[in-house]
């Protein structure tokens, strides 16, 4: 089996940054570290993993960013938290990109307004990725899915990669027709891939079973292709449903049937060309 790559590793270290949406969850609100991910993850199959930000308090955003790319071991890149809506960004972006290690950028959308991602300043800094070959990650909620889509229109030469299927819609009920047609309509932009994460998070507690996930992976492959889809843990996220060596396998069980190509590209390959990984 092709060893993983993922896309999508949070590590909480609570001693050293803030992060104040943990308040609200406070299954997570302890530390979750490299030594402890690593332990599951080699279990798991998964040989490297690109850090994604944790969306800390604004001020620790930078070292955090310092952090994950002094880690070593199994994290090879960091995706970093930014600000575009912010007339600072352009020097931000210049810091950030800066570290050889930063393969992109994420900036929370799923818990901002909407108006935040549709400003024009938003839209033009964004932009600015285009010339440092960096991505951008969108995180949205399901119904912020047109959004999205405006968003990667507008920045034609960026790469944007779609977190969890889109909006991490919750598989303990059937998908919609809405989720299923708003997939296909930012599936059909070139510069969109999309990550197969999240979802795990949703299913009930030791009692979803594999074909709860399946429609959803399956429609997301089906939309966007083979070539367009990267694989992410959600470590440790994806524990609110399940650990993390389950979602691998019932990934794992789902595309079963695809050529070893096809499973390769989810696994690696995709996410060595999109994050620039080598």
């Amino acid at each position: 089996m092709t060893p993983i790559l993922d896309t999508r590793l949070h590590l909480i270290y609570l001693d050293r940054f803030a992060y104040p949406w943990l308040d609200g969850l406070p299954a997570l609100k302890r530390d979750f570290d490299l030594e402890t991910y690593a332990r599951e993850a080699e279990a798991a199959g998964i040989a490297q993993a690109l850090h994604m930000e944790v969306d800390v308090a604004a001020d620790d955003l930078e070292r955090e960013t310092d952090f994950a790319t002094g880690l070593g071991g199994k994290v090879v890149a960091a995706i970093s938290s930014c600000r575009p809506e912010s007339p600072g960004f352009p020097a931000q972006l210049e810091r950030l990109a800066a570290h050889p290690k930063v393969r992109g950028f994420r900036r929370i959308l799923h818990t901002s307004p909407d108006a935040l991602s549709q400003a024009p300043l938003f839209t033009e800094n964004l932009k600015r990725l285009a010339a440092h070959k960096l991505s951008f990650d969108l995180c949205v909620q399901v119904r912020q899915l047109p959004l999205a889509l405006r968003t990667a229109r507008a920045c034609p030469e960026v790469q944007f990669i779609l977190d969890h299927c889109g909006g991490a819609p919750d598989v303990k009920v059937p998908p919609t027709a809405q989720w299923r047609f708003d997939i296909r309509a930012i599936a059909a932009e070139p510069n969109v891939a999309c990550k197969i994460s999240g979802i795990i998070a949703t299913a009930a507690p030791g009692k979803w079973k594999t074909d709860d996930l399946r429609p959803f992976v399956e429609h997301v492959i089906e939309s966007f292709g083979w070539d367009r889809v990267v694989w992410g843990s959600d470590w440790p996220v994806c524990t609110l449903g399940a650990p993390l060596g389950a979602w691998v396998t019932a990934t794992r069980e789902i595309i079963a049937g695809a050529s070893a190509e096809e499973q390769a590209k989810l696994f690696r390959g995709n996410a060595e060309r999109i994050y620039r990984i080598r």
